[in-house]
This record gives C-alpha cells, sequence and structure tokens, in this order.
C-alpha cells in the first residue's frame, strides 16, 4: 500500500506542478500585487512547499520502513489538505465566474482561470486517495 500511496503522491504532484505552472506563467505573482488573483502566493507556495516536503518525508518512509516517518507524512499531508481546500473554496468563483463570461479569459483575468476543470478534479481526487493510503499505511492496514 505505500508505492500505491507514492504513486498516488506522484500522480497529485504532477498535476499541482502543471497548476501553479500556470498560475506563474499566467501572472498570478504580479496580480497579488494588483488583487486579480484570488490565490494568495504564501497560501499558494505553502501547500506546494508542504506537500514536496512530505513527499520526501513519504520516500524516505518507503526507503526505511520506519513508522515515525509515515506520520510525519500524514501529518504534513493534513495543513496541505486544509490549504488545498482553501485554494478550492477561492478558484470556485472564478471558475463560476469563467463559465458565465463570453469568450475567451483575457490577461487581465485571474491566472487561476486558466486552470482546466479536469486537472483541478483529478489533483483534488488524487489528493484525497493520498491522504487515505498514508493514513491506512501509517496504521498497519494492507501490510507495508
Amino acid at each position: 500500500m505505500d508505492i500505491a500511496a507514492l504513486i498516488a503522491w506522484l500522480v497529485t504532484a504532477l498535476g499541482g506542478f502543471y497548476m501553479l505552472g500556470t498560475w506563474i506563467q499566467r501572472g498570478g505573482l504580479r496580480q497579488q500585487q494588483s488583487g486579480t488573483s484570488r490565490l494568495p502566493a504564501p497560501v499558494v507556495f505553502g501547500h506546494f512547499a508542504l506537500a514536496a516536503i512530505g513527499l520526501v518525508v513519504w520516500i524516505a518512509y518507503v526507503v526505511a520502513d520506519k513508522d515515525a516517518l509515515a506520520w510525519t507524512a500524514f501529518g504534513l499531508l493534513l495543513p496541505v489538505a486544509l490549504l488545498g481546500f482553501v485554494m478550492l473554496a477561492r478558484w470556485i468563483p472564478v471558475y463560476r465566474a469563467r463559465a458565465t463570461a463570453h469568450g475567451p479569459a483575457t490577461d487581465e483575468a485571474p491566472a487561476e482561470r486558466h486552470f482546466p476543470v479536469a486537472v483541478v478534479l483529478a489533483h483534488g481526487l488524487f489528493a484525497v486517495v493520498t491522504l487515505v493510503l498514508v493514513l491506512l499505511t501509517a496504521l498497519g492496514v494492507g501490510g507495508s
């Protein structure tokens, strides 16, 4: 189950990297100053940093099979999930505005307006799967 969690985490990270790259490329950092982006940079980069650190800890767990590392990775995933939900809640109105707007998104639109819905949904789904698999592994369910 630890390898399944690792694979789920890596797939989740791919979606996250794509959205982070899109957000930066579309001016998310610049938009922080103008207030156009609804995603605060500290939340975006905090989510990314904690998830990346957690992934490194999980890889260390897979290699070393130390329970403390599994629980540390799970503990890191909790604020990652919280920050993810904050960003989702702030992204939904941007998505709804895009859905009701006629025409393509402009450069003045929030950077997160360019996130494909499929990527957002897949990222969230794989994140939940990762969290559950990491918890089950830490609890010793299904073997190591």
